[in-house]
């Protein structure tokens, strides 16, 4: 059975506190998938994922021109970000080889990879950093999440 959550959060350190919670249920092998527009706040979940798995959330940024950013801890965290890249980039990106099971991976503009093992969700929405919704449900398969997207 798909457990689902919504946490609603008013600023950017809400949200990037959301994220540090949510980062107590990971371990390596997990795959965080971020759904959202510009400024939803998918960033700033990521720094709180980085904070709660013991990486320095000072470390991260939004990984668009990088794509892959790396941020070590006692589990080290895989920060993607697949904006700016069309399918057959992604294809040749190594995504496969990132979620090996060794790392913690979260992917911002996750749509864009259609082959993602969809282990976790997470969806973020809103208007602006102002506002950020996050609603994270564990997946069994990749029929379920293409159903469960709204």
């Amino acid at each position: 059975m798909t457990q689902s959550e919504t946490i609603t959060t008013a600023s950017e350190q809400e949200t990037s506190a959301a994220g540090e919670r949510f980062a107590a249920r990971l371990k390596p092998g997990d795959v965080v998938l971020l759904f959202g527009d510009l400024g939803a706040g998918k960033t700033a979940f990521v720094r709180g994922l980085a904070k709660g798995l013991g990486a320095s959330p000072d470390d991260v940024s939004s990984p668009t021109f990088t794509l892959i950013q790396e941020y070590r801890g006692p589990v080290t965290l895989q920060h993607v970000d697949l904006y700016r890249l069309k399918p057959a980039e992604i294809e040749g990106l190594g995504l496969d080889e990132l979620t090996d099971g060794k790392t913690v991976v979260a992917i911002e503009w996750a749509e864009r990879w259609a082959d993602a093992p969809l282990h976790l969700l997470g969806r973020l929405r809103g208007a602006g950093r102002d506002l950020a919704r996050d609603r994270v449900a564990p997946l069994p398969t990749r029929a379920a999440a293409h159903q469960s997207r709204y």
